[in-house]
């Protein structure tokens, strides 16, 4: 378990805590029916609880990297150098088509090395479809 999913647990546990302290202790119009003022509360709560699950892995996150300040630095190395391999490696878009597209202009799909080979075969493979088609 990592950073980002060890605070998004706590973070829902206290959205919906605190969205149930706040929405429970509101006081309800008497003349609503009582099953709408149910939904709306636990609705409400519920919505918080949501909030929770979005705001923990930033909160994770933000904690990670002040924890690992030294390794930030060097992370961040590798990813620009990554990044340059990508930009320097990726295939021009103006030869896709329809039945031609790009694959992973951007390299999202890459999480590991041989998902990198994988991508570079078949950037290569891109270049020389849209090369044979223009001939």
């Amino acid at each position: 378990m990592n950073c980002t999913q060890a605070a998004t647990i706590p973070a829902c546990i206290l959205g919906f805590a605190g969205g149930l302290a706040y929405f429970g202790s509101l006081e309800s119009d008497a003349t609503k029916p009582i099953m709408i003022r149910y939904f709306s509360t636990g609705g409400c709560t519920v919505s918080c609880m949501g909030l929770g699950y979005l705001i923990g892995p930033a909160i994770g996150a933000a904690g990670w990297r002040m924890t690992h300040r030294r390794a930030m630095n060097l992370i961040e190395a590798k990813d620009r150098e990554f990044h340059q391999h990508i930009v320097k490696n990726r295939v021009d878009p103006t030869a896709q088509s329809a039945t031609n597209p790009v694959p992973d202009f951007y390299g999202e799909k890459i999480g590991s090395l041989h998902q990198y080979r994988q991508w570079l075969r078949d950037q290569a493979r891109f270049r020389r479809k849209a090369r044979f088609a223009e001939e």
